[in-house]
Protein backbone atom coordinates (compact mmCIF):
# COMPACT_ATOMS: atom_id res chain seq x y z
CA UNK A 1 0.00 0.00 0.00
CA UNK A 2 1.59 3.40 -1.12
CA UNK A 3 1.49 5.85 1.98
CA UNK A 4 1.32 8.83 0.02
CA UNK A 5 -1.74 7.72 -1.38
CA UNK A 6 -2.99 6.96 1.99
CA UNK A 7 -1.66 10.63 3.20
CA UNK A 8 -3.65 12.24 0.02
CA UNK A 9 -7.11 10.20 0.90
CA UNK A 10 -6.55 11.27 4.79
CA UNK A 11 -6.09 15.07 3.31
CA UNK A 12 -9.20 15.03 0.93
CA UNK A 13 -11.25 13.75 4.00
CA UNK A 14 -10.36 16.42 6.10
CA UNK A 15 -10.88 19.21 3.29
CA UNK A 16 -14.33 17.59 3.12
CA UNK A 17 -14.76 17.39 6.72
CA UNK A 18 -13.58 20.90 6.88
CA UNK A 19 -16.02 22.13 4.17
CA UNK A 20 -19.49 20.64 5.78
CA UNK A 21 -17.93 22.25 9.49
CA UNK A 22 -17.68 25.59 8.06
CA UNK A 23 -21.10 24.73 6.49
CA UNK A 24 -22.49 24.37 9.83
CA UNK A 25 -20.64 27.07 11.01
CA UNK A 26 -22.09 29.48 9.02
CA UNK A 27 -25.67 28.05 9.12
CA UNK A 28 -25.46 28.19 13.44
CA UNK A 29 -24.41 32.05 13.44
CA UNK A 30 -26.83 32.43 11.17
CA UNK A 31 -29.29 31.07 13.29
CA UNK A 32 -27.32 32.74 16.50
CA UNK A 33 -27.82 35.82 14.87
CA UNK A 34 -31.28 35.93 12.79
CA UNK A 35 -33.88 38.56 14.32
CA UNK A 36 -36.17 36.09 15.41
CA UNK A 37 -33.71 34.75 17.98
CA UNK A 38 -33.50 37.95 19.72
CA UNK A 39 -34.20 36.58 23.48
CA UNK A 40 -38.10 38.00 24.33
CA UNK A 41 -37.40 36.81 27.59
CA UNK A 42 -34.86 35.07 30.15
CA UNK A 43 -35.98 31.80 29.45
CA UNK A 44 -35.85 32.76 25.55
CA UNK A 45 -32.65 30.48 25.08
CA UNK A 46 -32.36 29.53 21.13
CA UNK A 47 -29.95 32.38 19.83
CA UNK A 48 -27.47 31.57 23.13
CA UNK A 49 -27.73 28.08 22.02
CA UNK A 50 -26.93 28.16 18.86
CA UNK A 51 -24.44 30.88 19.29
CA UNK A 52 -22.69 27.99 21.61
CA UNK A 53 -23.51 25.84 19.17
CA UNK A 54 -21.26 28.23 16.29
CA UNK A 55 -18.40 28.11 18.72
CA UNK A 56 -17.91 24.83 19.03
CA UNK A 57 -18.36 24.14 15.13
CA UNK A 58 -15.93 27.07 14.88
CA UNK A 59 -13.50 25.31 17.20
CA UNK A 60 -13.73 22.08 15.62
CA UNK A 61 -13.34 23.98 12.17
CA UNK A 62 -9.80 25.39 13.80
CA UNK A 63 -8.55 21.86 14.82
CA UNK A 64 -9.33 20.73 11.26
CA UNK A 65 -7.57 23.02 9.30
CA UNK A 66 -4.62 21.84 12.29
CA UNK A 67 -4.95 18.70 10.93
CA UNK A 68 -4.23 19.70 7.11
CA UNK A 69 -1.57 21.24 7.96
CA UNK A 70 0.24 18.68 10.77
CA UNK A 71 -0.56 16.16 7.39
CA UNK A 72 0.38 18.69 4.71
CA UNK A 73 3.87 18.70 6.30
CA UNK A 74 4.24 14.78 7.17
CA UNK A 75 6.14 13.14 5.10
CA UNK A 76 6.24 8.64 5.72
CA UNK A 77 9.38 7.24 5.98
CA UNK A 78 9.95 3.40 5.07
CA UNK A 79 10.27 1.24 7.88
CA UNK A 80 13.58 0.89 9.64
CA UNK A 81 13.91 -1.82 11.74
CA UNK A 82 16.72 -0.65 14.08
CA UNK A 83 14.11 1.87 14.76
CA UNK A 84 10.80 0.49 15.11
CA UNK A 85 7.86 1.32 14.09
CA UNK A 86 7.36 5.09 14.31
CA UNK A 87 4.85 8.00 12.73
CA UNK A 88 4.50 6.89 9.31
CA UNK A 89 4.07 3.03 9.43
CA UNK A 90 1.76 0.64 8.13
CA UNK A 91 1.25 -1.75 10.79
CA UNK A 92 -0.73 -4.94 10.11
CA UNK A 93 -1.86 -6.19 13.63
CA UNK A 94 -3.24 -9.60 14.86
CA UNK A 95 -5.79 -10.05 17.64
CA UNK A 96 -6.16 -13.09 19.91
CA UNK A 97 -9.47 -13.82 17.54
CA UNK A 98 -7.15 -14.42 14.48
CA UNK A 99 -8.55 -10.69 12.84
CA UNK A 100 -6.31 -8.99 11.03
CA UNK A 101 -5.95 -4.70 11.26
CA UNK A 102 -4.76 -2.32 9.42
CA UNK A 103 -3.02 0.64 11.61
CA UNK A 104 -1.21 3.68 9.42
CA UNK A 105 0.04 6.13 12.14
CA UNK A 106 -0.07 9.53 11.73
CA UNK A 107 0.16 13.04 12.83
CA UNK A 108 -2.86 14.77 15.22
CA UNK A 109 -6.10 14.82 13.59
CA UNK A 110 -6.38 12.62 11.13
CA UNK A 111 -7.99 9.84 13.34
CA UNK A 112 -10.25 8.09 10.64
CA UNK A 113 -10.97 4.98 8.87
CA UNK A 114 -10.48 4.26 5.08
CA UNK A 115 -12.20 1.91 3.47
CA UNK A 116 -9.76 1.16 0.32
CA UNK A 117 -11.62 -1.77 -1.84
CA UNK A 118 -11.78 -5.03 0.83
CA UNK A 119 -9.84 -3.19 2.86
CA UNK A 120 -9.95 -0.99 5.86
CA UNK A 121 -7.40 1.22 7.26
CA UNK A 122 -7.27 2.80 10.69
CA UNK A 123 -5.22 5.83 10.52
CA UNK A 124 -3.92 6.75 14.04
CA UNK A 125 -1.93 9.23 15.57
CA UNK A 126 0.97 8.57 17.89
CA UNK A 127 -1.04 10.50 20.71
CA UNK A 128 -3.39 7.61 20.70
CA UNK A 129 -3.18 4.45 23.08
CA UNK A 130 -2.99 2.29 20.38
CA UNK A 131 -0.28 4.59 18.92
CA UNK A 132 1.67 5.13 22.05
CA UNK A 133 1.99 0.95 22.86
CA UNK A 134 3.09 0.62 19.09
CA UNK A 135 5.95 3.11 18.75
CA UNK A 136 9.45 1.57 19.01
CA UNK A 137 7.85 -1.82 18.30
CA UNK A 138 9.21 -4.03 15.66
CA UNK A 139 7.59 -6.98 13.51
CA UNK A 140 6.98 -10.30 15.62
CA UNK A 141 6.05 -8.43 18.80
CA UNK A 142 3.15 -8.38 21.15
CA UNK A 143 1.42 -5.48 22.27
CA UNK A 144 -0.76 -5.29 25.03
CA UNK A 145 -3.64 -2.35 25.52
CA UNK A 146 -6.37 -1.94 27.66
CA UNK A 147 -9.52 -1.24 26.26
CA UNK A 148 -12.62 -0.72 28.98
CA UNK A 149 -10.64 -2.57 32.05
CA UNK A 150 -9.69 -5.29 29.62
CA UNK A 151 -6.35 -5.91 28.06
CA UNK A 152 -6.00 -6.60 24.56
CA UNK A 153 -2.94 -8.77 23.19
CA UNK A 154 -2.01 -8.02 19.49
CA UNK A 155 0.62 -9.09 17.34
CA UNK A 156 2.53 -7.05 14.98
CA UNK A 157 2.30 -9.07 11.81
CA UNK A 158 3.98 -6.61 9.54
CA UNK A 159 5.22 -3.34 9.21
CA UNK A 160 6.02 -1.25 6.04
Amino acid sequence: MDKSWLQQQVLERLAADLLQVEQAVSAAHEAATHEENIAENKYDTLGLEAAYLATGQARRAEAIRQALVHWRLFCPQPYSASRGIQLGALVCLLDADGKQQQIFLGPEGGNMKLVIGADTIQVISSQAPLGKALLGKAEGDEVTLEVAQAKQQLEVLSVT
